[in-house]
């Protein structure tokens, strides 16, 4: 840099001004910045630079720019303060004479020529001034603001009173007073400086300009923004462009921190308290703001930072009584507080944020109406490219059941029509309405209270499911510490959301899973036939297809027999299925998000079904190995083939609390029965391929007409494909599933085979979709056909899919093919019930059978086994202990096994009619034991004379439980965030 000449050179009567440079492997700005400050109107008496561990070419260019001696360095750990005060130091050297101003600038900050000249003629009008800062605009864009003056909200955001990319037009030229300016361009009295003690330590790199602009307000120091004065800025730093050892990849932890220590170590004593809880919540609230943009890490950012800053109350009390005692007596708090940021600022940005979060929803519609408008465009190509013939045969011969996708009624219709005019013309809208309401009043029967079959009786609220769950061992029987099932969380979740009723729980996943199932295979079914066809199926053949799909659990028994597991799986797999097919779109980011929407949607699948996840991981290995083998190019892409794997490495982390407890504890079995009480429905292969669970559903002429379809969708040569693809599905599913099924499981009281029924809703909808495709294959061939009485043989297929599900969901709505009932009898007497409400001390021992056939036995405590206990009870090993001892009270009953059954929370004996006459008699004349009454006369009941430790049976929450649960939440979190929709707020975070 050259000298400044006479003619431009400071006179004596000016005041002195050092120019401090700091620089962090900025050789990409560097010669921008050190032209910007040779060409200031007003030079600067010294100028000298601190490189703080640069990797570039920045400390070369600074000293071939200033000099050896105006340039010094230190290490990439140096924060800003930090170099400040090494250039203090320099300028002390070069020039012991003492320098009035300093002017900091940064690396990637360049001047206007006349910055400095307008700095100081401000601070020449305003002598009270200490602290003047620049106008700052973008740079490279030169013309969009930055900053014209600083502030900072309660809630730790940093305030610059502009509008997101708003432009420099002169509307914010006043000089006025602020409560700090950024210290790019930063021109301070050094006197100033020095007193306040520079910038703190505590923030390396972001936030010390509004940390030390709040300290010299509350001292007495005035700081003025100056618009005349322009700095460019590119913000290196805060937006990625460049990274250092003090920010890494975190530079939103950064800003953050900085911003929490700022408000708690200048914040006022007495609002204290109230400040660092409402930092903390609001931390919460902007968590998980970030989770719904998809802004990870950032979230994760946001808890990292409150972490570091409240686990060190020590430093934070320090710093708090360091500037009580640096302000002293003349210390005014109100001073800075007028310059704080309104308090409804932060209402004002959520409701922005809102905006924001509704902008970029209607954006991601309007991209799925775009990509809609797309795919209709390329539809009618297609149909323009079938020919004329075929154009005209659909033109004659189309009926109004046979629209395809593209010619919705909706469209037929006037633009004013009414959404009841149109709902009332559209036979295929009618008709999904009629279907719906005919099965709803199949479901009759669970409108309310529902048990019976391998259902069990909800418990009483939504409460004892998730203290189920996150209990470790659990007051049931004798004591058990076998792991809750997993679907017991989205019960318990929908539960909660019903006012917390486990009952209405229950009833809603009874009433509304086929529904539910209706309106996924209605997207899944859509969805093929666009891959089949570019016009797409017609929508009476979706709709029949998705009716057939709705009314598995019906036909085939799962409703029927309180099977709860199976009926949400009905409704989950078209939802899974239709997401997996996103693994096929062109675009990455898609099948990534496939992935994590897969993963979730199959967790869930798993926990209503285990038998799910073994068939998926065999169909996923096999597709992957056969695509290696045809397209060996195309699985070599990561995002092709790794989006499916990771779907099925998410199950097992979001079920942790489940399978890891079962195969510690030594119940790998465990990890393929099906929930409901035991044993489950046996399913065989032709039961599997006529959609049955053995003995039970509809009548198996009903299922023919499926599979007949399915065989008969291999003949055409549009639908082979398909046809194949759906039957190798069908037969792996029913072949793995088999062999899952062979080997016993040791439950309580014996050994059960796992149950197949999870199969059964893969095989049927595999077997759908390839009767759809089938019937699509002949439609499109009897429409193209010359010959009228062909063209009339379309109407065949449809009256065929139609027939299927109506007849179906006729035979369920006429009832009397279930076992559910609103109340199971009991087997105890209701005061008994009643007394083992108290605690589990008051636990009720129900033994059946005689001596000679040999004794059962259960405990019963609070009100009974509910959903949930089956599964946990049926793994519990049996106590072979207390079974000596029941052995030991029927044949010789001493008082002293009378102390044993109190001390294991016995308080009543049950046996059930026909009660066996010798033990009645023996306990008769046990001591200890006093006679109950019962309702049934040839029921027994006695009372255990004996006091009830309170402790004698008690569930328990263990660390290692506590952990699973962090774990399966935190993954469920990430997961639902990583499968949501890619919502991207256009804002912009400020430093």
């Amino acid at each position: 840099m050259s000298s400044p000449s006479p003619r431009d050179s400071p006179s004596r009567e000016q005041s002195r001004v050092s120019v401090v440079l700091v620089s962090h492997s900025g050789a990409d700005w560097l010669p921008t910045v050190l032209d910007g400050i040779a060409a200031q109107t007003r030079w600067a008496d010294r100028i000298v630079a601190v490189d703080t561990g640069s990797r570039d070419i920045s400390p070369e260019l600074l000293t071939r720019a200033l000099g050896a001696d105006h340039v010094t360095t230190s290490g990439r750990q140096t924060s800003y303060g930090e170099a400040v005060d090494l250039g203090l130091a320099l300028l002390d050297e070069v020039d012991p004479s003492r320098t009035e101003w300093v002017w900091l600038l940064h690396d990637d900050s360049t001047p206007s020529p006349t910055a400095l000249e307008e700095l100081l003629a401000a601070a020449a009008g305003d002598p009270t001034a200490s602290v003047l800062g620049p106008k700052l605009r973008e740079w490279p864009s030169l013309r969009r603001l930055l900053e014209v003056g600083v502030t900072i909200s309660g809630t730790g955001r940093r305030e610059t009173g502009l509008e997101r990319s708003e432009y420099d037009q002169g509307q914010h030229d006043a000089v006025r007073q602020v409560l700090a300016v950024n210290t790019a361009g930063m021109l301070v009295r050094r006197d100033v400086l020095d007193a306040l003690g520079g910038f703190d330590r505590q923030l390396p790199i972001f936030g010390n300009d509004v940390d030390f602009g709040w300290r010299a307000a509350e001292a007495g120091y005035r700081t003025l923004v100056v618009p005349q004065a322009v700095v460019f800025h590119a913000e290196a730093a805060h937006t990625g462009s460049r990274r250092t050892s003090l920010t890494g990849r975190h530079t939103h932890y950064q800003e953050r921190r900085a911003a929490l220590w700022t408000l708690l170590v200048n914040g006022r004593g007495r609002t204290l308290p109230w400040r660092v809880v409402r930092l903390a919540v609001g931390t919460i609230i902007r968590m998980v703001g970030f989770l719904l943009v998809r802004s990870v890490g950032e979230a994760l950012d946001e808890l990292a930072a409150l972490l570091s800053v409240y686990s060190r109350p020590r430093q934070l009390l320090a710093a708090r009584r360091a500037r009580r005692r640096a302000g002293g007596a003349s210390r005014d708090t109100e001073a800075a507080r007028a310059l704080l940021s309104p308090w409804w600022v932060p209402y004002r940005h959520g409701l922005d944020f809102v905006s924001d979060l509704a902008a970029a929803l209607s954006n991601q519609a309007a991209d799925v109406a775009e990509r809609r408008r797309a795919a209709a465009l390329e539809r009618e190509a297609a149909e323009a490219a079938a020919g004329p013939k075929r154009s005209a045969a659909r033109t004659h011969q189309q009926q109004p059941h046979e629209r395809r996708a593209g010619e919705d009624d909706d469209d037929l219709l006037e633009p004013d029509s009414g959404l009841l005019t149109r709902f009332l013309t559209s036979p295929v809208a009618v008709g999904v309405a009629v279907f719906v309401g005919v099965v709803l009043a199949g479901t009759r029967q669970a409108w309310g209270a529902v048990s019976g079959g391998g259902l069990a009786p909800a418990p009483g609220s939504a409460s004892d499911w998730w203290r189920l769950y996150v209990e470790s061992s659990h007051a049931l029987a004798l004591g058990t510490s076998v792991p809750a099932p997993p679907v017991l969380v989205p019960l318990a979740m929908l539960a909660s959301l019903l006012g917390g009723s486990a009952v209405a729980a229950v009833s809603v996943v009874m009433v509304l899973a086929m529904p539910v199932a209706l309106w996924g295979a209605w997207r899944l079914v859509r969805a093929v036939g666009s891959f089949l066809d570019p016009a797409g199926m017609p929508r009476w053949l979706v709709a029949a297809g998705a009716a057939t799909y709705a009314l598995v659990p019906a036909v085939s028994g799962a409703w029927g027999d309180g099977r709860l597991g199976q009926v949400l799986l009905v409704a989950v797999l078209p939802w899974l299925a239709h997401a997996a097919l996103a693994f096929a779109d062109p675009e990455a980011d898609r099948r990534w998000r496939a992935a994590w929407r897969t993963g979730l949607l199959l967790a869930l699948a798993t926990a209503c079904t285990p038998m799910v996840f073994p068939v998926l991981v065999v169909m996923v290995l096999g597709v992957l190995a056969l695509a290696a083998r045809l397209a060996p190019d195309l699985v070599a892409d990561r995002s092709v083939s790794l989006p499916p794997l990771v779907a099925l490495g998410v199950v097992p982390v979001l079920l942790v609390p489940w399978w890891l407890p079962l195969l510690v504890q030594g119940h790998p079995g465990g990890l393929l029965l099906e929930p409901g009480r035991f044993p489950a429905a046996s399913t065989g292969g032709l039961d599997l391929l006529l959609g049955r669970l053995e003995g039970l559903g509809a009548p198996v002429w009903l299922a023919v007409p499926i599979v007949l379809a399915a065989l008969l969708a291999l003949v055409p040569a549009r639908s082979r494909v398909t046809a194949l693809v759906c039957w190798t599905t069908a037969l792996v599913t029913t072949l793995v599933a088999a062999l899952v099924a062979a080997p016993t499981v040791d439950v309580l009281g014996g050994s059960a085979r796992p149950g197949a029924g999870g199969a059964v809703p893969v095989v049927t909808g595999a077997l759908v979709v390839a009767g759809c495709a089938g019937a699509l294959a002949v439609l499109q061939h009897l429409r193209a056909a010359d010959s009228a009485w062909q063209r009339r043989l379309a109407a065949v297929p449809a009256v065929v899919a139609l027939a299927v599900p109506t007849a179906g969901a006729v035979w369920f709505a006429a009832g009397g093919h279930d076992n559910l009932t609103a109340d199971e009898p009991a087997d105890v007497p209701t005061y008994m019930s009643q007394s083992s409400l108290l605690g589990p001390e008051h636990g009720i021992l129900v033994v059946r059978g005689d001596i000679e056939t040999g004794l059962r036995y259960a405990v019963r405590r609070g009100d009974g086994d509910t959903l949930g206990d089956d599964e946990v009870l049926a793994l519990t090993a049996e106590d072979r202990a207390f079974s000596n001892l029941l052995t030991d009270l029927v044949a010789r009953p001493t008082p002293e096994a009378v102390d044993e059954l109190a001390a294991s929370g016995i308080e009543y004996i049950v046996l059930p009619a026909p009660a066996d006459g010798r033990i009645s008699a023996r306990l008769d004349a046990s001591a200890g034991l006093a006679q109950a009454s019962a309702e049934d006369r040839s029921t027994r009941a006695w009372r255990v004379g004996v006091d009830l430790p309170g402790d004698a049976v008690g569930a328990s929450r263990s660390w290692s439980r506590i952990l699973l649960l962090i774990v399966q939440g935190l993954a469920v979190l990430v997961v639902a965030v990583l499968a949501g929709p890619s919502i991207r707020a256009e804002r912009r975070t400020r430093r």
